[in-house]
């Protein structure tokens, strides 16, 4: 697994797609913690009340983790992934039908309508590799908001404070189920591989996939090129507040209406 970071390293090909059938067979088991009602409820309660009585637009929606139960508190959801096993899974669960979906990736990818937010959440925006790919996320998003609408991310705090000096692996998993760590490979180009190791039903599963890590003050900065001014930053989905030792944040940048 380490190999592959090796021969890539310093490779930050967009758009990619780490998502294959293999890894959309094992995705909501080993994901489970992230569908657990204390993570997910709170998730949904803040992007309704975003939503309104407006519409919705997931990039990255995978097998649809959070736009099954938005979709279920009366918010019409679309989807764009660049994983077509992802959104097969999506499409065998109840409800799916009801919600839209666009293949491709979503820094580019347009669908012909205005949405009142557009979200994306569970660290997504690392999936795109460049610091100009990611700009373009943001200015795809704003594209596609409705004048007033909001985009909003959630994503990690980049833990390298927590790295000693000289050293590039930092664990953040550590179980009898999964262990992950992380291998810092271009500081300067901001990339993060993510490596998991997965006991399932006795059986190894091994994933690794590379993500390039943003700074919120960073995310501001795409947002102002992307016509869009900062409206909300917290820690988490309950609304707590965000502090130098938040390792993660939830940011709401607003549309001029």
């Amino acid at each position: 697994m380490v190999g592959a970071a090796a021969r890539l390293r310093g490779c930050a090909a967009v758009p990619q797609n780490n998502f294959d059938e293999r890894v959309a067979r094992y995705y909501d088991m080993t994901s489970t913690d992230m569908f657990a009602p204390a993570v997910l409820d709170p998730a949904v309660d803040l992007l309704a009340g975003l939503a309104g009585d407006g519409a919705a637009l997931e990039l990255a929606i995978g097998t649809g983790r959070v736009a099954l139960p938005l979709h279920g508190r009366g918010v019409a959801v679309h989807g764009i992934d660049i994983s077509e096993p992802m959104v097969a899974r999506l499409r065998e669960k109840p409800g799916a039908d009801e919600i839209g979906t666009t293949i491709g990736d979503f820094a580019t990818t347009r669908v012909d309508r205005a949405f009142r937010l557009v979200y994306l959440v569970f660290n997504s925006i690392m999936n795109v590799l460049t610091q100009e790919e990611q700009v373009a996320t943001f200015r795809n998003a704003a594209a596609h908001l409705e004048p007033g609408g909001c985009f909003l991310v959630e994503v990690i705090v980049p833990y390298l404070r927590r790295l000693p000096p000289g050293e590039r692996f930092s664990v953040f998993d550590a179980g009898p189920a999964h262990v992950g760590f992380s291998e810092y490979t271009d500081f300067v180009g901001q990339i993060e591989w993510s490596h998991h190791f997965w006991n399932i039903d006795g059986r190894a599963e091994t994933w690794s996939g590379a993500g390039r890590y943003v700074w919120p003050s960073e995310l501001d900065l795409m947002a102002r090129l992307a016509g869009m001014t900062r409206r909300e930053r917290w820690s988490g989905w309950k609304r707590e507040p965000f502090t130098a030792e938040s390792t993660k944040h939830v940011s709401v940048w607003e549309k001029p209406r």
